[in-house]
C-alpha cells in the first residue's frame, strides 16, 4: 500500500519523470493511461474514451497516446508497431502454454536453472520487501519462474503473469521481458507504455541473459511491480542481475576442450568465435569462411572454396588467399591449415549442433537451440545453401510434429513472421481460445500473397548481436 492508503497496483502509475514517459493525471487524481480520461468497465478493466465495449480494443497510437510532447519513447513506439503487426489484442491476456509437468521438465533442463540461486539471492528479498515479483523466462518468452510477494503474485495471476505463460512481445505486446528479448538489450516499460490495457497498472524492467560461451540469448530476468519501480535504478539493477547470472553460468559451465574452438553463427551477420579463453567477433567474410570450413572438417580446396564464397565468378584466387592470410593472422597458424584449407583441432558450431539434433529426432531441442538463420545477411553461395537447408529441415520437422508451442516459437520469431506454411500449421493446431489472433495473422498473410505483395517467406529483420 502507498502512503495514501491506495494500492499502487489498482491504478496506473502516477509519473512525473519524462524519462519514463509519465502520463497526465485525470481529474480524479488517478493516471489516465494516455491523453484523456480512461473509464472503468463493470469488471474493473480500463477502457479508453471512444473505444467500443466488448471489442478487441483500441490499438495504442504513438502520436495520440503521448504525454505532453505528443510522442512516446522511440523504443516503445517501435514495440507498439511490432505488437500491432503481430495482431496482439490490446485487451487480451497472455496465454498459459505449459502445464505443471511440462514446466518442470523445461525448468530441469534449462541452462538458466543453474543461475537461479544467484538470481534469487540478488532479487528475492528485494522483490518480497518491495511487494514486487522476480521472473525469469526462456528465449521464447515463456515464463519459467515467477516468484515474490504473495499478494502481488495473486494480483499478477489476473493477467496471467504466471509460470508457463508466454510473454514474448509478439504474443503479449509491449512488456519488459518480451521487448528485452526482441531488441536484445535491457528494457524498462512503465504503466501505460504497455501495449495491453490490463497490464498498464504495472511497471517492469528486464534484461536478456546470454550463454557466456556462445553468446546466444537464453532468456531474460525481470522485476515487475507497481509504480515504485518507475525509476532508472530499476533498469540498472536488473541489468546487473543478468550479468551476475551470466558470470555464474561461466563459472559452472564445462571448460572448453583444449585446442577446440566454438563458433556461434545462427541469427548473426557476424559470427562469434570462442578460442583459448578469448572471444572474437569476426568480419562477414571471415565468418563465411569459418562456417564453410566447420561444415567440411575434411577440408576444402582453394578453387571450390572460391566458388562457395563468391557470387562474382571474376574474383581471383589472389583475393581468397588474401582473406585467408588475414584470417590466419587473427586466429593463429595452429588453427587454420592449408592444402586443403581446413581447421585443425576441430570446431563446435551452433548450426551443426542443431543439425545433429534434427538427425536424432530431437525436434524440440533443435528448435530451442536455433537462434535464427545462419549468417542471415550472407550472399555467399555455399552459406546460402547451408542456411536454406537447415531452416528448411527444421521448419519441415516442426510442421510434421504439429506441436502448437513449437510452431508458435517459429511463427512469432523475426524469421518466421511471414512464413505462410508455418502459420497455416499453427492455425490448424492451436487451441480454440488462442485461435483468433493466429487466424487474423494468417488471413493478413494470405491477402498479401494474393495481391502479390509477399512470397512464402520474405526476408525480414534478423537478430544482430
Amino acid at each position: 500500500m502507498t502512503s495514501t492508503g491506495r494500492d499502487d497496483l489498482d491504478e496506473e502509475a502516477e509519473l512525473s519523470d519524462m524519462w519514463v514517459a509519465g502520463r497526465a493525471k485525470a481529474t480524479d487524481g488517478t493516471a489516465d493511461g494516455g491523453g484523456g480520461g480512461r473509464t472503468r468497465t463493470t469488471d474493473g478493466t480500463a477502457r479508453d474514451p471512444g473505444e467500443a465495449p466488448h471489442t478487441g480494443g483500441a490499438v495504442p497510437d504513438p502520436q495520440s497516446e503521448a504525454p505532453g510532447s505528443g510522442q512516446v519513447r522511440p523504443l516503445v513506439a517501435a514495440s507498439w508497431r511490432r505488437s500491432a503487426r503481430a495482431h496482439v489484442s490490446p485487451d487480451g491476456a497472455a496465454r498459459v502454454e505449459l502445464d505443471e509437468d511440462e514446466l518442470a521438465d523445461i525448468r530441469d533442463g534449462h541452462p538458466l536453472a543453474a543461475a537461479m540461486p544467484v538470481i534469487r539471492e540478488l532479487m528475492g528479498a528485494y522483490a518480497t520487501d518491495g511487494e514486487h515479483l522476480l521472473a525469469v523466462c526462456d528465449a521464447a518468452g515463456r515464463m519459467l519462474w515467477v516468484e515474490g510477494h504473495p499478494a502481488t503474485l495473486r494480483k499478477a495471476r489476473g493477467m496471467n503473469f504466471v509460470a508457463g505463460a508466454r510473454w514474448s512481445e509478439a504474443a503479449a505486446g509491449t512488456n519488459a521481458p518480451g521487448t528485452a528479448l526482441a531488441v536484445d538489450r535491457p528494457v524498462q516499460v512503465v504503466a501505460a507504455e504497455h501495449f495491453r490495457h490490463p497490464v498498464r497498472a504495472w511497471t517492469c524492467a528486464a534484461a536478456p541473459v546470454h550463454d557466456p560461451r556462445s553468446g546466444r540469448v537464453l532468456g531474460a530476468v525481470d522485476i515487475t511491480g507497481g509504480r515504485r519501480l518507475a525509476h532508472p535504478h530499476s533498469l540498472g539493477f536488473v541489468q546487473a542481475v543478468a550479468r551476475a547470472a551470466e558470470s555464474q553460468l561461466a563459472l559452472l559451465g564445462p571448460a572448453p576442450e583444449a585446442g577446440r574452438a566454438s563458433l556461434a553463427a545462427l541469427g548473426r551477420d557476424e559470427a562469434l568465435l570462442s578460442l583459448g579463453g578469448r572471444r572474437v567477433r569476426l568480419g562477414r567474410r571471415h565468418s563465411e569462411i569459418l562456417v564453410l570450413l566447420a561444415h567440411r572438417p575434411e577440408g576444402i580446396g582453394g578453387e571450390e572454396l572460391l566458388t562457395l564464397l563468391y557470387e562474382d565468378e571474376s574474383v581471383t584466387p589472389v583475393t581468397l588467399r588474401a582473406e585467408l592470410s588475414r584470417l590466419r593472422a587473427l586466429l593463429g597458424p595452429d588453427l587454420l591449415r592449408s592444402r586443403p584449407y581446413r581447421l585443425a583441432g576441430g570446431m563446435d558450431a551452433d548450426f551443426a549442433a542443431v543439425d545433429r539434433r534434427l538427425a536424432s529426432g530431437a525436434v524440440a531441442a533443435a528448435a530451442g537451440e536455433y537462434a535464427g538463420p545462419l549468417l542471415p545477411a550472407s550472399l555467399a553461395p555455399g552459406v546460402v545453401r547451408l542456411r536454406e537447408r537447415l531452416a528448411g529441415r527444421l521448419r519441415a520437422a516442426l510442421v510434421d510434429r504439429g506441436d502448437p508451442g513449437l510452431l508458435a516459437d517459429w511463427a512469432y520469431s523475426s524469421w518466421g513472421e511471414d512464413d505462410l506454411v508455418v502459420w497455416r500449421a499453427l492455425c490448424a493446431t492451436v487451441p480454440a481460445p488462442q485461435l483468433p489472433p493466429v487466424r487474423a495473422r494468417l488471413d493478413s498473410l494470405e491477402a498479401e500473397l494474393s495481391s502479390g505483395a509477399t512470397v512464402l517467406q520474405r526476408p525480414g529483420p534478423h537478430t544482430h548481436r
